[in-house]
Order: structure tokens, then sequence, then C-alpha cells
């Protein structure tokens, strides 16, 4: 059996803003990477060749959102120069260019580097806008062969859309090579694009962009209004447009416009793509948006003003949607743009408009930049944060009534230009039965006929790959063959693997009640009668973005207050203990638990997963002990376990320094800290050494599933009850008084140090010598007074309401 070449060594070559991040998102996977830039005599007059690396990956540390999921993993980073290092390319099995975007310069390096690229290696640009082609002129035809664009999305580390760009000559073996690397390896979700300026996600999302510049300016519509209407409410990202704008910074956008007046002079749309002179106007001023604090916004102390372009002013913003709007909005897509269409009202014209503009562009273009409309429609979700392709709710709206409504707007000169749509849109299979996509496929304008989606190996650890409105997919909440289920969790089969049992929660948040605990015993017992055990994992982790889909934001205290309330805090204690015995049960089941996570796991979220036997998590997933934000602290068994793992470090380093092994495990719990990837998880002791880190959230179901399988076949045992030498009360001393200089520093309210002596006391043991040998349930109970104890007290309850009616902790 022949396997493809895998890529094991990645070279980037450019150590600008892209090309380190790059670098970057390959080391967080583990992909051992080379970062290459010019050779630099220091300032100083020393020799120092690596300078403009060595300071690219110094500042990778200073970039927020952060690059790296640990600091420390900059030091991982190889340093290159292309005159001292170029050898070191013949270890390479991927290069991919990231220099400034100048043709000549990326001519002459390839020049350089040509004779050291591996015989097999991929060879590829990172490129925004230049013709691959171009690009590639003057490569021999070996290389040729082996060469193509690879467009990461900034950042790439939190971007999900990667387009892959092939010339004529491109082997589609060296395509498939590389799109398997960067769905598996990498993460991203692939698209294939046409080599045309701006490829298909910049060519498309600018163009949005640039068309509700124009409407705004049509509709007299101030740009804190028009982000009010283009960003959540329409189903986009919540920067909207200008806020977006400001993000990605206002040269950038500027370039990639400029792009495209240059790059495309013969398109319809062309008048379009010149700047804005609002773009123009800022430019002028130095205010390229967030990087020097002002754009489209600025921030005046705590109020954000926006700029009025009519007096070059800025004044508050607070630009709103009107309720007729509001309501509009609400409706489904098709009935949505016939209210928009026919409403007399400003903020109405302008949304149909910017619809209406954003379906003529991609109908006019769609055979020149994509294969199929597949990839217009996934470039922009993943691209640009939609929750809905344009392609899609063109489709569910009504394909040939839009269709209508949009020639009519032609005829009538309201539209940006008066190209009509092609005939394919009235007269195709599309016209006639309304679909652009379905089961068998997207339309392909260029090829007058419907194109299936890849089919690559790499899509079979996808249980559920990303799906578009009219392919029939499965929906994963009702998928396979429901076992058992109640109102808040599901235990079913994947049908295409019955020896699995996986647990889905159906409830808000994915957070715990007492009729999830109840599902995630059953689930359990049906397991260890009949399968090789449990993966626990949500259908909600299928939502991309940051952060994502949640595995669970912990107990539920909207079903726990009730009890409170009914029975004083005691009454809380029966929903406490059902939750410790179910952590417990999941601990010591007969078949091996895995937890499947992504995205948020908090609170008694991260207890199940702490847990669990063993964990398969999505490296952007976000896990900590939070309880004390609503005035209460981890009572799931959350303390047991770091009280635990402080036990193992003491036995393993062979002394008694109780201190410094419960330090990270204390102050994660105080402090409510959360992890910022999986690899932190790690390092906080969340996760362990042996679990799965997983790139790609698509594939995190399949990877549950074969550590299960892996586990259960193995000869898996449940490990055996711990006893636990603590701290005890000397150890809980220190700590308290740490606590004391905090309170008194004013870093911590009387409040937070009630809880956080509590946590102490709980980690060390309680009221015994330091080294006494304790029961999990003795650590369990423990948590569980405490808990009782803290939800009497009026200041939780302060936070408990404060966190349930404005969605926000309250520090009192």
């Amino acid at each position: 059996m022949m396997h493809e070449q895998k890529i094991n060594k990645v070279a980037i070559l450019g150590a600008g803003v892209m090309g380190a991040q790059i670098a970057a998102h390959c080391i967080n996977l583990k992909v051992p990477v080379i970062l290459f830039d010019l050779a630099k005599v220091s300032e100083s007059g020393r020799s120092n060749p690596n300078e403009i690396v060595e300071k690219s990956i110094a500042q990778l540390k200073k970039i927020k959102p952060a690059p790296l999921c640990l600091e420390e993993f900059a030091n991982f980073i190889q340093v290159a120069n292309y005159d001292q290092h170029l050898e070191l390319l013949k270890e390479c099995d991927l290069i991919i260019e990231a220099i400034a975007e100048r043709l000549d310069w990326k001519h002459q390096l390839y020049e350089k580097i040509a004779p050291f690229i591996a015989k097999d290696a991929i060879f590829a640009t990172n490129t925004s806008g230049i013709s691959i082609a171009e690009l590639s002129r003057g490569f021999s035809d070996d290389l040729k062969e082996r060469f193509c664009g690879v467009h990461f999305f900034n950042p790439p580390r939190y971007m999900h859309l990667l387009e892959l760009i092939p010339t004529t000559h491109t082997k589609p073996d060296i395509l498939n090579r590389l799109e398997s690397f960067m769905t598996s390896v990498l993460g991203k979700g692939v698209i294939r694009a046409k080599d045309t300026p701006n490829f298909v996600g910049n060519r498309v999302g600018v163009f949005s962009i640039l068309a509700i510049f124009k409407e705004a300016e049509k509709y007299q519509l101030s740009f804190d209004v028009v982000d009010a209407l283009t960003g959540s409410q329409l189903g986009r990202a919540k920067s909207a447009t200008f806020r977006t704008s400001d993000v990605v910074g206002i040269d950038t956008m500027a370039h990639v416009i400029k792009t495209m007046e240059t790059g495309l002079p013969n398109d319809p749309f062309k008048h379009l793509f010149s700047l804005p002179p609002v773009v123009n106007y800022l430019l002028e001023q130095g205010s390229l948006g967030q990087k020097t604090g002002r754009g489209f916004y600025q921030k005046s102390g705590k109020e954000i003003q926006v700029l009025d372009f009519s007096t070059k002013t800025y004044v508050p913003a607070n630009g709103t949607i009107s309720p007729l709007i509001e309501r509009i909005l609400k409706r489904p897509i098709g009935e949505r743009l016939e209210l928009l269409r026919s409403t007399d009202d400003l903020q109405a014209k302008f949304l149909w408009a910017i619809y209406r503009d954003i379906f003529h562009y991609i109908a006019l273009h769609l055979a020149e930049i994509a294969d199929s409309a597949r990839e217009i429609d996934f470039a922009i979700k993943w691209g640009y944060g939609w929750k809905t392709g344009p392609f899609e709710d063109w489709q569910e709206a009504g394909w040939l009534k839009i269709a209508n409504w949009i020639q009519e707007d032609i005829e009538q000169g309201q539209t940006l230009c008066d190209a009509p749509l092609p005939a394919w849109v009235f007269e195709s299979e599309v016209a006639i039965s309304g679909e652009i996509h379905r089961s068998q496929g997207s339309w392909s304008a260029s090829k007058q006929s419907y194109v299936p989606k890849s089919n690559l190996p790499v899509y079979q650890r996808q249980v559920f790959r990303d799906s578009l409105y009219g392919e029939q997919a499965v929906d994963p909440k009702t998928a396979g063959t429901t076992i058992w289920e109640n109102k808040e969790v599901r235990a079913w089969l994947d049908d295409a693997n019955s020896e699995v049992l996986i647990c889905s929660f159906k409830s808000k948040m994915n957070t715990i009640s007492p009729e999830v605990l109840a599902g995630i015993q059953q689930a359990i017992d049906i397991a260890e009668n009949e399968f090789l055990g449990l993966a626990i994992w949500q259908t909600s982790s299928l939502k991309l973005g940051n952060p994502g889909g949640s595995f669970s934001a912990g107990a539920n205290l909207e079903a726990a207050l009730p009890m409170v309330m009914k029975s004083g805090s005691k009454g809380i204690e029966p929903f406490v203990k059902m939750f410790q015995d179910t952590m417990m049960r999941v601990k010591y089941a007969q078949v091996p638990v895995v937890s499947a996570v992504s995205g948020i796991a908090l609170g008694g979220g991260c207890e199940l997963v702490m847990q669990s036997a063993r964990r398969v998590v999505a490296i952007e997933s976000y896990i900590g002990l939070v309880e004390v934000g609503v005035g209460l602290l981890p009572a799931g068994g959350g303390l047991k376990e770091a009280a635990i793992r402080a036990h193992l470090t003491v036995q393993a380093n062979g002394n008694q320094n109780y201190l410094d092994a419960l330090k990270f495990s204390f102050e994660n719990a105080a402090m409510a800290k959360v992890s910022g990837s999986a690899h932190e998880a790690l390092k906080m002791n969340y996760l362990k050494p042996d679990d799965i880190i997983v790139a790609n959230v698509f594939e995190l179901l399949t990877q549950a599933k074969n550590q299960v399988k892996a586990m259960a076949l193995a000869g898996y045992r449940p490990p055996l009850p711990h006893l636990i030498s603590v701290g005890g009360r000397s150890v809980a001393a220190t700590i308290m008084g740490q606590i004391i200089n905090l309170r008194d520093g004013g870093f911590a309210s009387e409040h937070d140090a009630l809880i956080a002596n509590k946590i102490a006391q709980i980690i060390t043991g309680g009221d015994v010598d330091m080294g006494t040998l304790v029961t999990e349930e003795w650590l369990l109970k423990l948590e569980r007074q405490a808990f009782v104890e803290l939800m009497a007290h009026p200041k939780t309850m302060e936070r408990i309401m404060s966190l349930l009616q404005t969605g926000k902790a309250l520090r009192n």
C-alpha cells in the first residue's frame, strides 16, 4: 500500500508579520519550522546575521491575540538567513514564501533559493493577490509542477480559511498533499481558488465592504449605524464593517483595494475599486485603525467615538438599528429580503442594496474566480466570519424570485453596475431546481454542472464536515441512532462506528443540571454493559470562531437557584453531592470515558474534563476553574484533583514541598485563570501529557472515538482509589498569609479573600498534619461544605444575580 509523502518540516521565507505568525502556528502544532530572512549587521557594528528573524520572533510574544500557544514555544522556531543557511532548505518538505508583495523581490529570492529546494518538496507563496502564474515565470518545469499559492488569512492561528491556488502546471498530487496537511495538521478549512486578483475570499469580501461604503454614502448612514446593521444582527462578524477595517488596518485594506484597482481593469464594478475619500483621508492623517489608536473609531477615556466624516471630528458612537428593522432582521431570509426591498426606510433600503450587490457580484464572477459556488460561500464564512454564505442566502430566499428582483433593479438603474446577470442564473439547472448547492455538489458556472465536494481521505476523519444550505447534510443533533435520551442529554451511536457510545448535552452552553448528571450516569451504565467505552462530545464543537462552541460552561446556576430559594443554602447540597458522585462515576467507570473538548470548558465543565480517563482537546480550548467569579469555589472534584496532582508531585520528588506543588493549582482556582490554549491547559495541570491535542475541530469526534477504542483494546482498567498525602494546616496557613497580603494591598476583595482561604484549606486537606493520608471522599466533603457555606453568603448571591441578569461578573 502506497502512502503519500508526509510534510515533516517547514521553512518560512520572510520574518514579517505573516511569515512569523505562520511559523508560530506550525510550532503550536509541533511542526518543526525554520524562519528565514535577510542577513543583517547590527547597528552596534557587531555581526548578528539573524537579528531580523530574532527580533521578529521576540515580537511574537507581544502580539494580540497571541500567535503562540505558549510564549516559550518561540524558542523552538529555528532562525536562519539567506546568506548562511540555504542548505537547511534541503531538509524541508514544504517551503512557504511570505516576503513583501513585490514581484521583483520575490523573483530575486526564488532565483537564489531554487537550487536548494529538495526534489520532492512543495514550494508555495503566501501572496495575498499577485498572480501565481506570474510568480512561477522562469521556474524549471519540475519546480512549476510543485509550486502553488497558499494564502493564510490573518491572524493565521485563529482564522480557519486557507486558500490553495494552483497554476495550470501544478500537479494534482501536490495540491492533495498540501490540502491534507493544511486540513489535519494545521487545522484549516481549505478551498481551492483560481489564479485571479485577490483570489476568492478577499475578492468577494473586499467587494462587499466597498459596496457597503458606497451604499452607506448613498443613504447617508453614519459609520456606527452601518456597523450596527452589518454585524451580528446580519449573521456577520460582530466587528461588522468599519470596526473590522480598523482591526485589519486602514493601510492593509487600502493595499487590497489597490490590488483590485490595478488587477481588475475589466471588472464591471471597477469604478468601486478606488480608495473611498474617507480612506484617503485616514491614510493622510496617519489614522490606520487599531494599530495607531484611531481610524473610523477612537477611544477617548472610556468613551468610544466614531468619525463624522462631514466635519472631520469624532463624536460619541451610539448608532442603533430602528425597531422596525430589528423585527425584520429576525425573519427568515426570504421574508427578510422581501420586507427590506418593499419598506420605505433608509436602513431597509441600504440592507436590501448590500444583499443585492453581493448577489450581483458573485453571480457575474463565479465562473472566473472559483470552481463552484461552494468555494465562494466557504471563503466568506471561514474568512470573514459570516454565519451563512451569500449563495446560501440566495438559495434559501428563493433563487428565481431574488434573481428577478436583481434584474429589475439593474434595468431601473439602481445597482452599482449595469451588467446583466449571466444566462445561467435564469436558464441552467440552478434556475429549474432553485438549488445552487445540493447533496451531489455545488454549481460550477465554468463547467455548467454540479461539482462534488472533495473526497480526499483526510475528510474521512470528519464525521460531520462543515456544510452548506441545500447539501442536505446530516444534522449532528439527530444523527445516528439514539440509544437513550432525556431533555438535556442524548446517548447515541454514530452509524459508522457502533463500538463507542457518544454522549452529547442539549442544554444551553452545555451547562450541567441534575438532568445532565443523570444522563451522564445513564450513558456510563449503558457503555459499561454494551460498548467499548464512552466519548463525551458536544455538537457545538462544530461552531467555528473564537472561542467557538462550548464544551461546557459549568454548573447550571439557573437550575440551582430554586433549590436555594426553597430550602436555603443547604437546599443545594444534594445537587453538589450528585455532581461529585457523577464525576467519580466518570473517573472510575469500568470503560474509558474520553472527553472531546473544544471552546470553553469552565467550572464544572473543567472538572468533568479533569476526571475523564483521557482528553482529546482542540488546540483552541479555554479551560479553567472560574467559580470564584460567582462567589463560589470548585466543588465537583476540581480541588480534590489539584490535591491529588500535588500529592503525585511530592511523591515523585521525594520531598514534602507541598507549597511548591500546590502553588499553581491554588492560583489557577483562586484567581479563576483560564487557559489560552490546549497547550496552556496542559501547563496548568488541567490536561495530562498523554492527552491528544487536535488542530481541526471537525476531527475531534473521530479522534475521541479512536482513543476510546485504543484504550479499550489495550485492556483498560480504571485507576485504583487514591490515598492522598496532603499539606495540612501548616501549608494552608502559609498560603492564607499570602492571601492577607493580597487583600491588604488592594489586589483582592474581602470576599475574594474568604473564598481563597477556603480553597487553600481544601487543597491542603483541612485541619490535619502535613503528610496525613486522606481519601477522595474526605476532600469532596470539604469541597461540599465550603460550597454550601459560600452559597449562604449575601455577596455570593450578588455575584450570581449579576451574572444571570447582566451576563457580567461582579467583583464585590
